[in-house]
């Protein structure tokens, strides 16, 4: 993978760091101009509060690159991995089994790579990262090469919920919550783009959209009504469920309304809230593969079925997300039908 041919400028005039990236509020002209006290004020800011709202607008239309794409050389940790790298490591960070390998390639980065892998993935990672303070592993590189895709993004050196989760006492388990809580509600904040979609209106990517063998309609979805007409066509689709999608037809359109598209995860697991080690909590979030602009109602509903009620994890979601417990039931009996 020849990469310092084909790169070029990721910036032009003017150029601003992602919010994520600065260390402080970046000062404004007039504050340049006239205060010149500005920078101990701004540190004593961030050492009172911790948590900084960025002076930089927060527009979805802001331009995200498509693949291919290799961040600037002087933004590397380390030379970019080759694809046999790659593809020769043996240090898996999930089971080696999925069709999509995740692998470690030395201490900074991480591979994600496969036939069906979208690249979408990695454009809403830096997009979250422009937009937000949400902590997201940096995306080092998106492209095809040897009939896959990959995405190579920053190593994040610690331990999941889903390992270290038992091992907290209830405060311990309070701080996370409540850093996660801040989190979600940055990122259900972000603009919406009025539809029912994926970066730049593009199809949604959850498993209840994914294309079967005679059913495809994955969006955008203009209108909540839209969406929910979306899955009741893949229910009557399929024939192991007889005439359920005739029920579906009948009853969605009672119980699924009034819900506006926000930015949503997707697929808040213990699994994908990544904890360094440290005096204090500091978590990441991981696999943003199904992220996208769904009904407000998306995020909650995944994360309670997701847990698989295998420990308290549950009992905690109702203090990080909105509980929609009604929308839950009828999103878990869908994700069982025609999300698998």
């Amino acid at each position: 993978m020849a990469q310092t041919s084909t790169l070029t400028s990721a910036t032009s005039d003017p150029y601003y760091l992602y919010t994520v990236d600065l260390p402080a509020l970046l000062p404004t002209a007039s504050d340049i101009e006239s205060d010149h006290c500005l920078f101990n004020t701004l540190d004593l800011q961030w050492r009172k509060t911790g948590m900084l709202e960025t002076l930089l607008p927060q527009s979805s239309s802001l331009t995200i690159p498509s693949a291919p794409y290799y961040a600037p050389v002087v933004d590397l940790p380390a030379p970019l991995p080759t694809t046999a790298e790659i593809e020769s490591s043996g240090e898996y960070m999930r089971d080696e089994t999925y069709a999509t390998k995740v692998v470690a390639v030395g201490p900074h980065f991480v591979a994600k790579y496969g036939k069906w892998l979208n690249l979408e993935e990695g454009r809403m990672m830096m997009f979250i990262r422009q937009q937000t303070r949400v902590p997201v592993p940096r995306v080092y590189a998106l492209y095809h090469d040897n009939g896959h895709n990959f995405i190579v993004m920053e190593r994040i050196h610690g331990h999941t919920l889903k390992e270290t989760w038992d091992t907290f006492d209830d405060p311990k388990k309070r701080e996370i919550i409540t850093h996660l809580k801040e989190y979600l509600r940055e990122i259900r904040n972000v603009e919406s783009p009025a539809a029912y979609c994926s970066l730049d209106k593009g199809p949604l990517l959850h498993s209840i959209f994914r294309p079967s063998n005679n059913f495809c309609d994955n969006g955008p979805f203009d209108t909540e009504a839209e969406f929910n007409d979306a899955m009741i066509r893949k229910c009557c689709a399929s024939e192991a469920l007889n005439n359920k999608g005739e029920f579906y037809q009948r009853v969605l359109p009672q119980v699924l309304h009034g819900h506006a598209p926000v930015l949503t995860h997707g697929d808040i697991q213990k699994k994908n809230i990544m904890i360094r080690p440290g005096p204090t909590v500091d978590i990441v979030l991981l696999d943003w593969e199904s992220a996208g602009w769904y009904p407000t109602y998306w995020e909650y509903s995944n994360t309670i079925f997701a847990s698989w009620f295998e420990n308290d994890w549950y009992r905690w979601v109702d203090d990080f997300l909105e509980p929609f417990p009604h929308e839950y039931a009828w999103f878990a009996m869908l994700e069982q039908e025609i999300g698998w």
